[in-house]
């Protein structure tokens, strides 16, 4: 890094438009930490940013000491080892925390299906809104039928994307009817709670705005959809993008989580959602995973997806909701679930055994026994096979 990036402020590199960008965004907003939004269209990220990770990638932040930190989780916990977080994301009791952990890896990976079918597949209220945001942001300096033509290429890469999630017109069906349930169990929970678990956001809270603002609650079709059907889940998004509390519609609350490591009924409603409908995914792409380790034998320390930096190794198949869905295996998955079964490996025989029954009470419990034979870890801002 050379000193053109210098500054007393964090720089973040991002996009509005960008699903993980908002799940960084958010945290540094409700810490009341000092940063300037930066696009990644900027002379500076070409120039200093992208030869230091080697590749382009969102959300990026830099330290007012020249660190470079890549992927929303990773920024989060900078922050949070430098005891820089005004309201730590990370619970201390042992139910709160495997709980907001699931909710960050559902929120951030299980409402990828819905968050991607409903930017790509409504063109007719969504269209001109993402060719003009995506052409803004990535091409600013530009004429505008340029942006447009730009933006139109961006588009046919996504529309892709959405087909390796998952995303067909054989489940489309599917897919809006269980974003509807969803919809309404987390506006049932935000009609009663201000954040998940109580007066402040956890990790829980970043990793579901991740999918549920910049596309769920930004792009035309699905914010109606959301003010229309679930006015309170709305209000969480507004509350995750304001740095005070905003609790004005719940007297009395502040700035705590639920006591006695509680854990509201409402919110094991929305576990038992991620048992059904993202847990048979994880059973697969963890079985998937290991057969392709046992065959290709990655050495320790290689990059995920090799030097071409690709992120998926395969796809796996699952039934879901009577529809057999065929998806991309990404190994960062793998680092997401090894965060959860991490932090309950460390948990003391007591809490243990008081997460065991609530992740039985949940249809969870496999969870925390669906693990990969290897590890993946992450090291200058890249997963690599530990």
């Amino acid at each position: 890094m050379t000193d053109k990036l210098m500054s007393d402020r964090f720089k973040l590199f991002t996009w509005s438009v960008s699903l993980y960008s908002g799940k960084a965004r958010a945290y540094l907003i409700k810490q009341h930490i000092d940063f300037d939004d930066i696009s990644p269209a900027s002379p500076e990220y070409d120039a200093e940013i992208r030869p230091a990770i080697g590749r382009w990638i969102i959300p990026v932040m830099v330290t007012p000491d020249n660190e470079i930190v890549q992927d929303g989780t990773d920024i989060i916990d900078w922050f949070e080892t430098q005891n820089m977080a005004r309201l730590p994301a990370y619970p201390r009791t042992p139910r709160h925390l495997i709980a907001s952990l699931i909710m960050e890896m559902f929120g951030g990976e299980g409402l990828l299906r819905p968050a991607m079918h409903y930017r790509w597949n409504f063109d007719e209220d969504n269209l001109d809104f993402i060719l003009q945001q995506f052409g803004l942001f990535a091409l600013p300096q530009v004429p505008v039928d340029q942006r447009h033509d730009m933006a139109l290429h961006a588009a046919s890469r996504m529309r892709k994307a959405a087909v390796a999630f998952g995303v067909t017109p054989e489940t489309a069906p599917e897919i809006e009817a269980a974003y509807h349930e969803t919809m309404a169990e987390l506006d049932a929970h935000f009609a009663a709670h201000p954040y998940l678990l109580g007066g402040a956001p956890t990790i829980g809270d970043y990793g579901l705005f991740a999918s549920l603002y910049a596309h769920l609650g930004r792009d035309p079709h699905p914010l109606r959809l959301m003010q229309n059907n679930a006015q309170m889940l709305f209000r969480w998004t507004e509350r995750m993008r304001n740095p005070s509390s905003d609790l004005v519609e719940f007297t009395g609350h502040d700035e705590s989580l639920v006591v006695d490591d509680a854990i509201p009924d409402t919110l094991k409603v929305l576990l038992r959602r991620v048992a059904s409908d993202y847990l048979p995914e994880i059973s697969s792409m963890v079985a998937f995973t290991n057969a392709w380790l046992t065959e290709n034998m990655p050495e320790k320390g290689a990059l995920v997806g090799g030097v071409n930096l690709g992120r998926g190794i395969g796809t796996c198949n699952f039934d879901w909701r009577g529809q057999n869905i065929s998806a991309v295996v990404m190994p960062y998955r793998i680092f997401m679930l090894q965060r959860i079964q991490d932090a309950f490996d460390k948990l003391d025989d007591e809490g243990r055994s008081a997460v065991d029954t609530l992740l039985h009470d949940t249809g969870l419990g496999a969870i925390m026994t669906t693990r990969c034979t290897r590890r993946v870890a992450r090291r200058d801002n890249r997963e690599i096979w530990d």
